[in-house]
């Protein structure tokens, strides 16, 4: 996959986690689609590195999508740990 193909898959799976995860984020739907596009290459480099799954280079993998899910979803839940009341 390119680097396109891994920023729209962490568009999606922005969008994915935040409907996981409901709520008002510090960062609104920019900081939160930001947050998708790095959980996607975080999940990837996760699931590569230390659970021994080598990202595929097909999009419609189903590991490639949980993984950048996965990410997307620790970044967010960070994300509001840090910075969860800056918007009150």
């Amino acid at each position: 996959m390119t680097v396109i193909s891994w920023i729209i898959l962490g568009l999606l799976a922005g969008a994915i986690a935040k409907f996981l995860l409901p709520g008002r984020d510090p960062g609104g739907l920019v900081g939160t689609t930001l947050i998708g596009v790095a959980g996607a290459f975080v999940g990837g480099w996760i699931s590569a590195r230390w659970l021994d799954h080598p990202i595929s280079k097909d999009f419609y993998d189903g590991a490639t999508w949980a993984a950048a899910i996965g990410g997307s979803l620790v970044l967010l839940i960070a994300y509001r740990i840090l910075f969860g009341n800056s918007r009150d």
